[in-house]
C-alpha cells in the first residue's frame, strides 16, 4: 500500500465533506450546520480540568483536537468558516496562529474571547442545527442535535476518505512501535507501570495522548476486559502480558492488541499462536458484502475448535459448544467495532443514513457492529479467549459445564486471557490490514 502523506489527501477529504454536508442540509431544509469544538470541563470544586479532546464532528473537518471554544460554520454553497479561539493567556500556552495544510480550505476568524464568536455565528432564528454538548451553548447557539441530522452525519463518518485512512495508517505505525517496546519491557521482567511507560515513550505519546485508556495487563489481570490499573510491582514469576493500546494521527485512532507468553510457557504460547492464526483468517474475511454478525459467529466456531484442540473442552462438537453458550463464557465480547475519530466509532448499528437500526442478536448483546461490511469502513477484528472467574463459576454448576476440562481451566487461569486485534480497511478489492502492515514496516512479523 502506498503510504501517502495525509496532507496531500486533505483537499479531496474536505471536498467530500462539503458535498455530503450540503446534501444533508438541503434534505432537511437547513441553511447552516454549526459545530462547536467544545469547552474545557473542570473537576468539581477545582480549577484543574479533565483532559480535553474536541468534538468528533468538529474533528471530522479539522485536525485540531486541542482547540477549545471554537466554532465551525457550514453553510450551503459557502466555504467552511472557522471561528478560531486564541485567547491572550499567561497561565497557559494559547493556540498558535492558524497554520498548516488545512488553513487554505477555511475562512478563518480569530477571536480572543469565546463570546466574541457570537457576532460571527448565524443569527437567532436562522435555519440551523447545532451539534455538540448542551453545556457548550453560547448565547442563542444551543446544541440541539436533531436525531435525523446526527444519523446522517454518523452514517457518512462510517465510510472513511483516503485522508482518514492515511491518518490511521500513520497512527498504526506509532502504536506498533509502542507495542514492540512493551514486548521488550515484558521480556526484561518489568511491571505494568514500566511497560506502560515503555509503550508511551516508543510511540512518542504522553499519558493523555492515546485514543483510549491503555490496557497493560500481566497474568490474571488480562481476564479483566478493560483492566484499568498500572501495578508498579512485577509479578513473580511473570507468565503473560496483554497490551491493548493505540495512538492517534490528526485525531484518528489506531487500536491494537497483542498478547505475549513468558519464556518457557509453551502451552500458553501455543494458544496465542493459534489465536493469532484465527485472527488473521477473520481479518482476511472482512470483505465487502460480509455480515459482521456472521463473521462474529464464525469467530465463535473457530474458538470452539481451538478449545477442543487444546483440551479445554471435550465430549462435544464445536457446534455444541457454540449452541450451548460455552464459547460465550470464554469469549464474551464482540469481535470488533468501527474505528475512526472515536475508538468505538459511530453508526455501528445503523443500516442507513436515516438511522434505521440493525439490532444485536439476543445471544450476542455486546456486539458493537451489526452491519454488512462495505468499502470504506475501517474496523477492528479482535477475537479472544479469557478465564474470567465471574463467568466461569456459573458455568461450572450448569449441566453443560461437564463439557469443560476444569483442570485445564485451573492451569490456564493464571495467564488471564488472550486477545489479538488488528485494524482493517474494507476495500472493493479486498482488505487492507493496517496493523500487520505497520509491524511489517518496522521489520516485525506480529
Amino acid at each position: 500500500m502506498n503510504h501517502q502523506d495525509p496532507a496531500l489527501l486533505y483537499g479531496a477529504h474536505i471536498a467530500r465533506r462539503q458535498s455530503e454536508c450540503d446534501a444533508v442540509l438541503d434534505a432537511h431544509r437547513l441553511d447552516h450546520l454549526v459545530i462547536p469544538s467544545g469547552r474545557q470541563r473542570l473537576r468539581f470544586l477545582d480549577d484543574q480540568g479533565f483532559p480535553f479532546r474536541a468534538n468528533p464532528h468538529f474533528l471530522a473537518w479539522l485536525p485540531l483536537p486541542e482547540l477549545s471554544d471554537s466554532w465551525l460554520v457550514l453553510s450551503i454553497g459557502r466555504r467552511p468558516r472557522l471561528i478560531y479561539h486564541q485567547p491572550i493567556d499567561f497561565w497557559h500556552v494559547p493556540p498558535s496562529d492558524p497554520a498548516g495544510f488545512w488553513t487554505e480550505h477555511f475562512d478563518i476568524h480569530v477571536v480572543r474571547r469565546p463570546e466574541d464568536a457570537l457576532a460571527l455565528l448565524p443569527p437567532s432564528g436562522a435555519r440551523m442545527a447545532v451539534i455538540g454538548e448542551p453545556e457548550w451553548a453560547l448565547g442563542h447557539l444551543v446544541p440541539d442535535n436533531p436525531p435525523a441530522i446526527l444519523a446522517a452525519l454518523d452514517f457518512q463518518r462510517s465510510f472513511k476518505s483516503e485522508y482518514e485512512v492515511a491518518c490511521m495508517r500513520e497512527a498504526s505505525l506509532r502504536a506498533a512501535r509502542g507495542h514492540l517496546a512493551a514486548q521488550s519491557a515484558f521480556a526484561a521482567g518489568e511491571s505494568e507501570l514500566l511497560i506502560t511507560l515503555a509503550f508511551l515513550r516508543a510511540s512518542a505519546q504522553s499519558e493523555q495522548d492515546p485514543p483510549y485508556h491503555s490496557i497493560v495487563a500481566l497474568g490474571e489481570h488480562a481476564a479483566v476486559l478493560h483492566y484499568q490499573h498500572r501495578d508498579p510491582t512485577p509479578p513473580r514469576p511473570p507468565r503473560s502480558l496483554l497490551v491493548d493500546a493505540g495512538a492517534t494521527c490528526f485525531a484518528y485512532a489506531a487500536d491494537i492488541t497483542r498478547t505475549h507468553a513468558a519464556a518457557g510457557e509453551t502451552l500458553f504460547a501455543d494458544l496465542i499462536a493459534a489465536m493469532d492464526a484465527i485472527e488473521r483468517r477473520l481479518a482476511a474475511a472482512a470483505q465487502p458484502g460480509t455480515s459482521f454478525v456472521e463473521l462474529h459467529e464464525r469467530a465463535h466456531r473457530a474458538i470452539a475448535e481451538l478449545m477442543l484442540d487444546c483440551g479445554l473442552a471435550r465430549g462435544a462438537s464445536s457446534e455444541a459448544l457454540t449452541e450451548q453458550g460455552i464459547t460465550r463464557v470464554f469469549f464474551p465480547h464482540g469481535l470488533g467495532h468501527l474505528l475512526g475519530l472515536q475508538v468505538h466509532d459511530v453508526a455501528g448499528h445503523q443500516r442507513d443514513a436515516a438511522g434505521t437500526p440493525t439490532e444485536r442478536p439476543p445471544e450476542h448483546p455486546f456486539l458493537r457492529l451489526t452491519r454488512v461490511l462495505e468499502p470504506g469502513m475501517v474496523l477492528t477484528i479482535e477475537p479472544g479467549l479469557y478465564f474470567i472467574p465471574a463467568l466461569l463459576e456459573p458455568l461450572r454448576t450448569r449441566p453443560e459445564g461437564r463439557l469443560v476440562d476444569w483442570q485445564m481451566v485451573e492451569r490456564l487461569s493464571p495467564f488471564g486471557g488472550i486477545r489479538v486485534e488488528d485494524d482493517v480497511v474494507v476495500r472493493s478489492e479486498g482488505v487492507e490490514n493496517l496493523t500487520r502492515d505497520a509491524f511489517a514496516r518496522l521489520g516485525a512479523s506480529h
